[in-house]
């Protein structure tokens, strides 16, 4: 319990600071945190609606990701030769911009929430099969062929130490999965959405409302956090060891 007193402690600071510095006037580009706060306040039901709408967008493009990028990072490990023939189209296909790649999306499944799924999973799925991969061919020689003088087989070495010695990398790239998840949902939603923050912070932006902007930047840091604070809480309880450095 007491480990959070700092945290909190600045966390009030910044606060205080950010409502001293912070003013109504026009053009004013950081409200005080007071004004912030009354905006989201104004219709919260609407503002809870929204932020749930992205948060189900974001997860669903995060588990999809996620699996294909463990998928895909498992088999370019295990099968060197796909790796070479898919992991350079995979790096291009990351260096197209994705507002380019959205609207193609848009255009390929829709309106609805299929496409901000889709753009959640295009941002989720590279740094998880990059990591993924490094990790399991990190795994030193000397224990690969200790391992296998005990006989054990490909699937054993597979499952006793490749995949527990590249956790700690898999974890890092779902931490920051999720991040690039809840990204993709809001850029996702600029394409066209009816309902969700990014719609909201598109909404905002054109009527000039920066107290509502801020509003939808906290909302993006709840949930933000909610993921970083869950998948660390999993991270320490059951993948605890580090790799080899």
């Amino acid at each position: 319990m007491f480990k959070w007193l700092p945290t909190l402690g600045l966390t009030i600071l910044l606060g205080l600071i950010w409502e001293g510095l912070g003013s109504d006037a026009y053009g004013a580009v950081i409200p005080p945190l007071s004004s912030v706060l009354m905006e989201m306040g104004r219709a919260p039901y609407a503002l809870l609606e929204a932020s749930g709408i992205t948060l189900v967008e974001a997860l669903m493009g995060f588990a999809l990701g996620a699996c294909f990028g463990l998928f895909m990072g498992i088999l370019f490990a295990e099968v060197r030769v796909i790796e070479r023939l898919l992991s350079p189209i995979f790096v291009i296909s990351q260096s197209i911009p994705i507002v380019a790649f959205g609207a193609l999306i848009i255009i390929w499944f829709g309106n609805g929430i299929l496409s901000k799924v889709m753009i959640s999973f295009y941002l989720t799925f590279f740094p998880v099969s990059v990591y993924t991969h490094r990790g399991l061919i990190a795994v030193s020689d000397d224990r690969l062929n200790l391992l296998r003088s005990f006989g054990a087989s490909r699937w054993m070495t597979f499952w006793k130490l490749r995949l527990p010695f590249a956790m700690p990398s898999i974890m890092t790239s779902l931490i920051l999965g999720s991040s690039l998840s809840l990204v993709g949902a809001i850029v996702g939603e600029w394409f066209g959405a009816n309902k969700g923050l990014g719609i909201r912070l598109v909404q905002a932006m054109y009527s000039e409302n920066v107290a509502g902007i801020w509003a939808v930047i906290i909302a993006c840091g709840i949930i933000g956090v909610g993921f970083y604070g869950i998948l660390t809480a999993v991270q320490k309880r059951w993948v605890w060891w580090e790799g080899e450095s």
